[in-house]
């Protein structure tokens, strides 16, 4: 969606909207990148000599301008495909993208401030891409800035030529071979900690139910807020373990935390995915592992509220005033698009948490016993985020004296979480490449 502004830009507080004929060429997309708080804040940015866009659908060059020489990361997402650069907070330029005509490969640009301190350039391309060159290039003279060279070339055209290279042994990147993500270039070896210091990490949440005065489910001698937190642990290691993911939890101890400050955590991490862990209790027949996702109706509630109540999912309460004050064409349109926004990423969480707990089910059922009909729905509290797929995960049954003996049997533990551990990567495969630089 497109719309056209007056040639001034609107200040939101942190949030400036500039018109979509700005030097810049920055355009408002619907991505995954603009939801919830108006994601990339447009600052204005200083001229550099020496800025580029040039190319075509076989090979393209973007080059950024910087102030000075700075480290940086650069990767791609997919569903839609698009290139990410991160960098401190630093004065820059882009190059001009005019019209609505892709060049090359890359359809449009933004740029901005993603979080104080950090700055953030999205790149929209038209396909799945590599990229092939990602290099900061020093100033020979100090008064001239730096420059960051990029050049992606389409991946299947970047896999072709990789074909029948012998590739250098070492562990293959994450989701080579999948399907529907964005392949990435055969890279050298590399050990395991070198390899984690050079990956972009996906933020993960593992929420481990209970605590503190709050024990959970208690029977023949199994505490559940004792296992949920000790299976929470190793499964922290096992991801941890593979350097693709930064893991965080809402608790490593016995404490109690409410359960709105877990999913506002989540939400604060600005994590990828939410996995709650807990043990059930029923009947003593009852056995087997259950995932849970937020029931149909609620995640429908969630869009509504996120389409008719964006004032309040979306902007703080001086942005609101600041659309506010502008002319109804200008607030208006700014609203709408913000209302979209907010609705569409909502409905991508929901289609996302439904593969993800897909994923669960499968890999699960190779290591333990599941509940008939293991996927299912709830009104969970702690699952209602509109930012991030979100499952809760009932381990075993505490009344059930062979689901209680698994539940504190370190092997058992050791076996699951490696299950889980395999969803999580087959999830992130089909979603996240890691690109060679």
């Amino acid at each position: 969606m497109r719309r056209e502004f007056r040639r001034s830009a609107f200040a939101l507080g942190h949030l400036t909207l500039l018109p979509i004929s700005a030097a810049v060429g920055v355009t408002i997309a619907m991505t995954t990148s603009f939801v919830a708080k108006p994601a990339i804040a447009q600052t204005t940015v200083t001229p550099a000599p020496e800025t580029a866009l040039a190319g075509d659908k076989t090979r393209t060059r973007f080059v950024i301008g910087l102030e000075k020489s700075t480290e940086f990361q650069v990767f791609a997402l997919a569903n839609p495909n698009r290139v990410i650069i991160e960098l401190p907070d630093v004065k820059l330029q882009l190059p001009t993208l005019t019209g609505t005509v892709p060049v090359g490969l890359i359809s449009s640009i933004r740029g901005g401030l993603s979080a104080p301190g950090k700055m953030r350039v999205v790149i929209d391309v038209t396909s799945p891409v590599i990229i092939e060159k990602s290099v900061l290039e020093k100033g020979r003279d100090p008064s001239k800035p730096a420059r960051l060279v990029l050049e992606i070339v389409p991946a299947d055209s970047a896999l072709k030529s990789a074909q029948g290279k012998k590739l250098l042994v070492g562990t293959p990147p994450a989701g080579l071979g999948a399907t529907g993500i964005q392949p990435p270039l055969p890279r050298p070896a590399l050990r395991p900690e070198a390899r984690a210091k050079d990956s972009f990490k996906q933020t993960i949440v593992i929420d481990p139910g209970h605590g503190g005065h709050d024990s959970g489910a208690t029977k023949y001698g199994t505490v559940e807020k004792e296992v949920v937190l000790a299976f929470a642990m190793k499964l922290r290691q096992k991801l941890e373990q593979t350097g693709r993911y930064r893991i965080l939890m809402t608790r490593d101890s016995d404490r109690f935390v409410e359960l709105d400050e877990r999913r506002a955590f989540a939400d604060r991490s600005e994590a990828a995915l939410f996995i709650a862990v807990h043990a059930d209790y029923a009947g003593s027949n009852a056995s087997g592992a259950t995932i849970y996702s937020l029931r149909d109706s609620m995640a429908k509630d969630l869009m509504r509220s996120a389409k008719g109540e964006v004032k309040n999912a979306v902007l703080s309460k001086r942005e609101t005033k600041d659309v506010e004050k502008m002319p109804e064409s200008d607030g208006g349109a700014i609203k709408g698009i913000l209302a979209d926004l907010a609705m569409r990423e909502v409905a991508k969480s929901k289609d996302n948490t439904k593969e993800f707990s897909e994923a669960v089910v499968s890999t699960m059922g190779e290591s333990t016993t599941l509940m008939n009909n293991p996927d299912r729905e709830a009104n969970f509290r702690v699952l209602k985020s509109a930012k991030m797929p979100s499952v809760l995960i009932e381990l075993a049954y505490v009344s059930n004296r062979a689901d209680a003996a698994n539940l504190k049997s370190d092997t058992w533990r050791e076996k699951v979480a490696n299950s889980i551990q395999r969803a999580v990567d087959n999830y992130f495969s089909r979603h996240v490449a890691r690109l060679a630089e």
